[in-house]
């Protein structure tokens, strides 16, 4: 997860969204594997936090310890809970300039890399940084109560252990990035990796957090912005080369991935080269 502090200027951000202003006080708020752009109007300065996905749930487990057995139902409510994958908070230039001094303490004490000694420290200034955003994210109204919590499963609550990635999962990645142009189908590319399309999606969901069909129309749809903005191909031609066949699906397609449709790219590419 992303979370981006606008400190000066102001862009129009596109994104899964579609097209919306933000300016000094604004902070963007990117779940995993959401594909933002912007178009700076004159100049942007950002400071950009990352949070690991794992440590999301493990927060929301103890926020939400009541009502979860473990931290695999608090996935699961993770995602009910902030179902909208982009947002824009709009905290006030006064209430962002309260955070600045700790996210440029934060930038300072990540510049040399983490170290025990600076744990707890940024820990304090993380959290001090969320209690001012967390009250300005949009969630799902949830239906849980303690009594309609799932079976608790069986097992200890150890600490998730982690593996590299599945051989499989990573060539499956390399195809499609070598040829996201070509006719893939999960039966195709599963065969080409020697699993099941269903051992395929379970692997891959598990390594890149969607499925390989969303993943090449993420591929897809970043290749043709490239071609948009660096070429003079036009529209249609430039979705056959990355793979697309129906001009509708691939605008749908697009806008779902960028917020807005080829044509609307285009022009604001142009738009921003003549200004």
């Amino acid at each position: 997860m992303k979370l981006i502090f606008v400190r000066h200027g102001s862009a129009i951000l596109l994104s899964e969204f579609g097209e919306k202003p933000v300016k000094v006080g604004d902070v963007i708020a990117l779940a995993a594997n959401t594909l933002c752009g912007s178009k700076p109007e004159g100049s942007i300065t950002v400071t950009t936090i990352y949070l690991d996905r794992d440590y999301i749930v493990d927060q929301v487990f103890w926020q939400h310890a009541a009502l979860l057995a473990d931290r695999l139902d608090a996935q699961d409510f993770a995602e009910e809970l902030y179902s909208e994958p982009a947002q824009v908070l709009h905290l006030g230039e006064d209430r962002a300039g309260m955070l600045m001094p700790w996210l440029d303490e934060l930038v300072a004490l990540s510049l040399d890399g983490p170290t025990p000694e600076k744990f707890y420290r940024m820990q304090a200034l993380l959290f001090g940084v969320l209690d001012v955003v967390a009250p300005h994210v949009r969630t799902t109204p949830t239906r849980r109560s303690p009594t309609q919590r799932r079976a608790i499963r069986l097992g200890t609550l150890s600490p998730r252990n982690f593996a590299p990635l599945r051989a499989e999962a990573r060539q499956a990645v390399d195809l499609l990035r070598d040829a996201p142009e070509q006719r893939w189908t999960l039966q195709s590319l599963a065969d080409a990796v020697h699993l099941s399309p269903s051992q395929l999606g379970r692997v891959f969901g598990n390594a890149y957090g969607k499925s390989p069909m969303t993943y090449l129309a993420t591929l897809r749809a970043q290749q043709l912005a490239r071609l948009l903005r660096e070429t003079d191909l036009a529209i249609e031609q430039a979705m056959r080369e990355v793979g697309w066949r129906s001009r509708g699906h691939a605008a749908r397609m697009f806008r779902q991935a960028v917020g807005v449709t080829p044509t609307r790219y285009r022009d604001l590419v142009r738009q921003k080269a003549a200004a």
